[in-house]
């Protein structure tokens, strides 16, 4: 047999040992001076050469070791005692400066130090040059159509096509992305622009007598809206900045691929709604934020019949005929060794068709007109504008910076190297104050730009280097060759684009038909549903928000609900009721298996979440769920029904026995009249006769005592990652409910790491100790037996009692409102006879459960529970009145 601390679990395959060779199976017996143990182990040893030689195929394996409690553990295996340095040493080492150090920090601060100086020149060279020249090309033409999202004119476009390229040179930790505007970021900075310098603000009378028409101040307009957008690319840039500094690139892990898929969407519906206007070159109002799509789309269809013939004709030929070759070079990327640059073939063909029919001055085209050649002075942001543009300003930061991430991410996981993403905040930061202050708009990236960079054999940034001449040459020399061009292409090309963020909306009816129903029958079920599980709503809750409320507050309104599913998964977790599986150490919810059986007397209750102030309520109240009863009101109703007996003792109508059998006389009064009846403590110091009760039989007074079916609960806490202090005090109180009715109380499964917490948010104390934590559930079950069963053969009255489920052995002692437990060393929960019980309280202890504290906590916490759908509805609310708070 095993001695009374020794676990055996059964496992997997094995030949047996040679004869007269050692197996290797053998268990070594632990360290005692029990003859016992060591017969036990021999036994054991017999056992196992038995079945080896009988089924030497047999699937299994025996583990023998002790049953290890947490402080058992740490004792026997030599914790190492982890010396965390100080603030002060912290700070002594990473200011410490050496000449590795500083060339580390060097390189750091300006990766291109790093990589530059091994940079294959022959090997790589020409594949980047010719890489710089096609993406150049394409930058050119990006740049001019995206300036029609700013709202500013086209020369701008080619001046942020080129001027953040320079500094993310130096700092970006890309290969491969091509830096420069991209059109949800451009039409965030043009929604502002559009809201600080409307065309209302620049509105001059005309010199007629006849009536008072006005006309628009065009040079102050686009002087005044590229202010705006240069002030707001510096503000951005500052955020990126200080994100960076501040080491909070992991932020924008909360941008989830659902969020940015539903907010991209809806920012290509808005793009496409706002360049409508110039493909049918019709006028509409400066409409953003709430609804700002439909009021465009009301102001196109009630100017639809100013519509331009040649406008249209030109917009729409372009947008098939670039849809149709960005089709071609995706369906034969591998055989066609460069893309077509259908962009700049387009627009050279719609430049000379435009110059040669003349379609300005004989069908009134709108053309891009002028494209001044050469770069404009620097100039300071206007920093009067930043409040007025500080929300919008962060909320673009982070947008930005995540759609550049996320691609540079592709191509870095493509092509084995890695992304800083505090050092892509950084990089980013400063190429929008730089190019902020040269009269441009925020840089990010875009999908499609990137990909003719990589497809056309970039290998580096020197790439975006040559692109970045490319752009250069076009500001200096070819500029005023692209004048004739219509505004009508450059709104097509911006269109042909938006194909791959349309794409996005087929993956919802997959992510809908995968997830349909586990997003409706985890509500049925009482718990809240996974993050996984609630992916198409993530998307169509930031889409249809964007949509309807606008590009700031949609994204605001998204990343809200993507915080709430989190908080109702952790806020409602899954919890279940384990079991075991028969013959192993394995332990699995009884609802999902049906060779699981519940382990008799004990209850093992399982939650998968963190425990925190936001679900203690929801923990409590699942844990009165599976054990079947409520602690507190256990031990209520036992001490009313403990009063009523010493009561009818008193005035002898009841007599308790040696053997805890209480004689009851007829008693006759009425269960409702006794229930209702309050019944007044003793006075304080009055001792009453000890007695034993049984609680699972009827009792000889009308009480209705909830029946306690357990004698011992284990929490598994191996999917517990922390508590909180809100979450430690309540969860000390529980403990000390249970146990103040006799059920102890263990936890299994903590790691270190969880120790160490509870030691520093103080949970233990006289009541609650360390002796509580155990390794595993199955060491927790193992020490349960074996204690009940060691009890139960020292006590055979124990042992008889013991055997009956729910059946309390209790010192019907009462002072006041004070209970008196003997610490009999021969008992689990110090049991007395009636025989042996001291009138002078000397060989008794007071057990205090609780402070007063924790009484008041108890009361308040039983009085206010709060029903589980009533939660839902608290969270639903929380969650609506932030939203309305940002919102405001």
């Amino acid at each position: 047999m095993l001695s009374d601390m020794e676990m055996q679990v059964s496992y997997s395959p094995l030949p047996p040992p040679p004869p007269h060779t050692p197996s290797p199976f053998q268990p070594t017996p632990p360290q005692s001076s029990s003859q016992s143990a060591h017969i036990g182990f021999s036994l054991l040893n017999l056992y196992m050469c038995l079945l080896f030689s009988m089924n030497p195929s047999a699937n299994r394996y025996l583990v023998s070791r002790p049953i290890y409690s947490n402080q058992e553990f740490e004792q026997d295996n030599e914790r190492n005692v982890q010396e965390s340095a100080t603030w002060w040493e912290r700070l002594g080492r990473s200011c410490g400066c050496t000449d590795k150090t500083a060339l580390r920090l060097l390189k750091r601060i300006f990766p291109v130090v790093d990589w530059i100086s091994r940079y294959p020149i022959r090997e790589w060279l020409l594949s980047d040059v010719i890489s710089g020249v096609s993406t150049g090309l394409v930058c050119s033409l990006q740049g001019l159509a995206y300036a029609l999202l700013v709202s500013v004119a086209p020369i701008y476009g080619l001046y942020s096509a080129f001027f953040p390229i320079l500094t993310y040179f130096l700092l970006g930790t890309s290969k491969h992305i091509s830096v420069g505007p991209f059109p949800v970021t451009c039409l965030m900075v043009g929604s502002m622009v559009l809201t600080l310098a409307p065309d209302d603000n620049f509105l001059l009378p005309l010199n007629d007598t006849n009536m008072n028409r006005t006309t628009v101040d065009v040079e102050a307009r686009e002087a005044q809206r590229i202010l705006v957008a240069s002030s707001m690319t510096v503000l951005i840039g500052l955020f990126q900045v200080v994100m960076g500094l501040l080491q909070v690139g992991f932020l924008v892990r909360y941008l989830s691929d659902p969020l940015v898929g539903g907010f991209t969407t809806a920012a290509a519906l808005h793009v496409l709604v706002s360049q409508m206007k110039t493909i049918l070159s019709v006028q509409t109002g400066n409409h953003n934020g709430v609804f700002s799509i439909a009021y465009i789309l009301t102001d196109v269809f009630r100017n639809i019949r100013q519509t331009n013939v040649a406008d249209l004709v030109a917009g729409l030929l372009t947008i098939v005929i670039v849809m149709a070759v960005k089709e071609v070079n995706t369906k034969f990327q591998h055989k066609i060794p460069v893309s077509i640059p259908i962009e700049v073939i387009v627009t050279v063909i719609a430049t000379g068709i435009s110059y040669g029919v003349n379609l300005d001055s004989r069908y009134g085209a709108s053309i891009v007109r002028s494209i001044p050649a050469g770069f404009t002075a620097p100039r300071p942001p206007d920093q009067s504008l930043f409040w007025q543009m500080l929300e919008s300003s962060f909320s673009t930061a982070v947008v930005s910076y995540a759609l550049a991430v996320s691609v540079a991410k592709v191509y870095a996981a493509k092509h084995d190297y890695i992304i800083d993403g505090n050092q892509e905040l950084i990089a980013f930061g400063i190429s929008n104050i730089f190019s902020g202050c040269f009269s441009s708009f925020v840089a990010s990236t875009a999908l499609s730009r990137t990909a003719v960079q990589e497809s056309t054999g970039g290998k580096s940034q020197v790439a975006g280097m040559i692109s970045a001449l490319v752009v250069m040459i076009v500001i200096l020399a070819l500029g005023h060759l692209l004048e004739p061009l219509q505004k009508s292409v450059l709104a097509a090309i911006v269109i042909a684009n938006l194909k791959g963020m349309f794409k996005q909306v087929l993956d919802v009816p997959v992510l809908w038909r995968q997830n349909r129903a586990d997003c409706v029958s985890p509500w049925q079920t009482g718990a809240g549903p996974s993050i996984t599980q609630l992916i198409p709503l993530i998307w169509i809750a930031t889409c249809l928000a964007s949509v309807v409320l606008g590009l700031d507050v949609g994204l605001l309104t998204g990343l809200v609900f993507e915080m709430g599913t989190i908080v109702i998964r952790t806020q409602f977790p899954t919890c279940s009721t384990l079991g075991s599986v028969p013959g192993t150490d394995i332990y699995r919810n009884k609802k999902d298996y049906k060779s699981v059986v519940e382990v008799a007397g004990v209850t093992i209750f399982k939650c998968n979440a963190p425990i925190y102030f936001a679900n203690i309520d929801y923990f409590k109240e699942q844990l009165r769920t599976a054990v079947g009863f409520d602690a507190v009101r256990v031990f209520k109703k036992r001490n009313k029904a403990l009063y009523k007996i010493q009561k009818l003792i008193k005035k002898g109508q009841l007599k308790p026995t040696e053997n805890g059998v209480i004689s009851v006389s007829t008693l006759g009064q009425d269960n409702q009249g006794f229930e209702g009846e309050h019944v007044t403590a003793p006075p304080h110091g009055e001792v009453e006769e000890a007695f034993r009760v049984d609680w699972t039989s009827e009792l000889p007074v009308p009480v209705t005592v909830p029946k306690v079916h357990i004698h011992s609960l284990v929490l598994d806490f191996s999917a517990v990652s922390f508590l909180d202090v809100v979450a430690v005090k309540a969860l000390r109180m529980v403990i000390k409910e249970f146990i103040r009715i006799k059920v102890n109380v263990f936890i299994a499964g903590c790691d270190d790491e969880m120790v160490r917490n509870l030691d520093s948010l103080a949970f233990f104390d006289e009541v609650v100790t360390r002796d509580l934590l155990f390794l595993s559930i199955h060491d927790a079950v193992l020490f349960i037996r074996l204690r009940r069963l060691s009890h139960g053969l020292q006590n055979p009255i124990l042992e008889k009692a013991s055997s009956m489920s729910g059946i309390l052995m209790v010192l019907g002692v009462r002072q006041g409102a004070r209970f008196w437990v003997c610490p009999h060393p021969n008992t689990v929960h110090c049991p007395m006879r009636a025989a042996n019980v001291d009138p002078t309280f000397q060989n008794y202890k007071e057990v205090n459960y609780f402070t007063k504290a924790e009484d008041l906590t108890e009361t308040y916490d039983t009085q206010n529970r709060v029903s589980l759908p009533l939660q839902y509805f608290n969270s639903f609310l929380s969650l609506s009145s932030l939203l309305v708070f940002f919102y405001s």
